[in-house]
């Protein structure tokens, strides 16, 4: 097993020895047999810190997500959070799991209600979690939190489908923090968008970071983008932790044949191909080099 214990003193998330097991077994199969999805993973995440688990489709990281967030029940193993047991947390009482830990998924449209403005979407976690009643302290709330993810007023009477992907997603993220919570899980919460938008949000999430201490499980394929957030990276393949380390060593020197196929896979800019982009201080667009 990797030592996966986190540098910043006592973890705020320590996951143990995590098994998740289904059932196989298809029409034209003739047996069921077990299919492991995660097979002993520990690993742990630090008061403050972010944690990116990376790894291709199917290799068990969006189920170890799940876990961490109480909606998949591991088959074996413990994960606990500030010192309580998810699980028995989820079962005696679900809202102080919910205002502890939020989400933000990979489609910030399908995520949001269709039917209700962002001000309802923001209103909702702020009357259940933060208990905060009162209308106008919940608008007022709601205006804070947009100016936390950087997005202005005038959108609290939009619904989800007026707005572009990464205001979605940035509402997704003012929705999470609305409960004030010690950890979220971000699962693959910046791969359906550009890559210009990506950035800004990856640099938003940075800032919010430092701004709040909040914790970040960092779910992720692309290595390239959980390096740019991530204290340390997790590396997944076929149910298990292959290798782990600070982001600089994995993203530098992996050991691991399959982080370095990840790694490899890293598209790496053509220093002579320019491209034109827009300078938003100027009218004219500039030539500039990758």
């Amino acid at each position: 097993m990797i030592d996966t214990a986190s540098p910043n003193g006592a973890a705020l998330l320590r996951v143990e020895e995590l098994t998740v097991e289904f059932r196989g077994g298809g029409l034209f199969s003739l047996g069921r047999s077990m299919v492991h999805a995660v097979r002993n993973v520990s690993f742990s995440v630090g008061r403050g810190e972010a944690y990116g688990l990376v790894g291709e489709s199917g290799s068990g990281k969006t189920t170890t997500g799940r876990c961490v967030l109480g909606l998949q029940s591991p088959t074996k193993g413990s994960i606990r959070l500030a010192d309580d047991d998810v699980g028995e947390l989820r079962r005696r009482d679900p809202e102080v799991l919910h205002r502890r830990i939020q989400a933000v998924f990979q489609n910030p449209i399908a995520s949001l209600n269709p039917a209700m403005t962002v001000e309802m979407i923001l209103a909702e976690p702020l009357r259940r979690l933060a208990d905060v009643r009162d209308r106008d302290d919940a608008r007022r709330r709601s205006i804070e939190l947009l100016d936390e993810v950087r997005l202005p007023r005038e959108i609290l009477n939009r619904r989800p489908t007026e707005l572009s992907g990464g205001q979605a997603q940035r509402v997704s993220i003012a929705r999470a923090l609305a409960s004030h919570p010690m950890l979220i899980v971000l699962d693959e919460a910046v791969s359906a968008l550009d890559v210009a938008t990506q950035a800004q949000v990856i640099n938003l999430l940075a800032e919010l970071r430092d701004e709040t201490g909040v914790s970040y499980l960092f779910i992720a394929h692309d290595l390239a983008v959980v390096r740019h957030l991530s204290d340390r990276i997790g590396v997944m393949s076929n149910g298990e932790i292959v290798e782990e380390g600070p982001a600089s060593d994995i993203c530098r020197t992996p050991s691991h044949e399959y982080t370095q196929r990840l790694l490899a896979a890293v598209p790496v800019p053509d220093p002579t191909v320019k491209r034109v982009r827009r300078d938003p201080n100027r009218d004219e667009s500039v030539e500039t080099q990758d």
